[in-house]
């Protein structure tokens, strides 16, 4: 399976539209406190004017089952990202209002309890997929801090049979990329901070250079 790629952090139609057209997967939304957050409306308008076949996540943090199915609907998303310690009746509501068209991606930040909280996470039959972040005392996302690979490629990603796919996030950029999907084999990457020029802005060069980066370290 080819490596699935998400441009997170969106703020702008031009910003969206370049990720579609650099060839990522998926844009993502943030709708949580955040430099990069947008409402629901402008996320709305930029969803309607991009391709039909790019993913549309939404990035919600300490977010209860109302606003984000609301937001889902509203916005047209394809996915939501449940960036936050959410309870499993949260993804079994959302599977149940929306099926199995919606992408439910949970998230692990890695620390020394994250093989932990990931083998109590893969019991749940509602969640796709795995994200893993690193974190701050400032950040919960959009760090620009990797984690250790070496060690989570060794406690984590290798031991991922019989699980959810794992994608990979927190301080990636174009330069890096490609050693870390060397080192943790994921089947999925995510970047906010390594491919903008201005938090919520992004450059267009990374863009594309991280793409690009992520499409040849896979094919290694």
């Amino acid at each position: 399976m080819s490596l699935w790629i998400k441009i997170c952090a969106n703020t702008s139609l031009g910003d969206a539209q370049l990720a579609a057209e650099a060839g990522a997967d998926a844009v993502g939304f943030v709708f949580a406190p955040s430099p990069r957050r947008v409402t629901a409306e402008q996320a709305a308008q930029i969803v309607r004017e991009l391709p039909a076949a790019i993913e549309k996540i939404g990035v919600f943090v300490d977010a209860g089952f109302d606003e984000i199915a609301a937001t889902v609907e509203t916005v047209g998303l394809t996915g939501v990202q449940l960036h936050f310690d959410a309870p499993a009746a949260l993804a079994a509501q959302l599977r149940e209002r929306f099926g199995p068209k919606l992408r439910i991606l949970g998230v692990v930040h890695f620390d020394r309890s994250a093989a932990e909280r990931v083998m109590a996470m893969a019991r749940d039959v509602n969640t796709d997929a795995l994200l893993v972040d690193s974190r701050t005392e400032a950040a919960v996302g959009g760090t620009g801090v990797a984690f250790d690979w070496a060690v989570a490629s060794k406690t984590l990603f290798q031991n991922a049979e019989g699980r959810q796919p794992f994608i990979a996030a927190g301080g990636l950029t174009p330069e890096n990329v490609a050693e870390a999907i060397a080192t943790l084999r994921p089947w999925g990457v995510d970047v906010v901070s390594g491919v903008e020029a201005a938090p919520g802005r992004k450059d267009a060069a990374k863009v594309r250079a991280f793409v690009a980066s992520a499409r040849r370290g896979a094919d290694r």
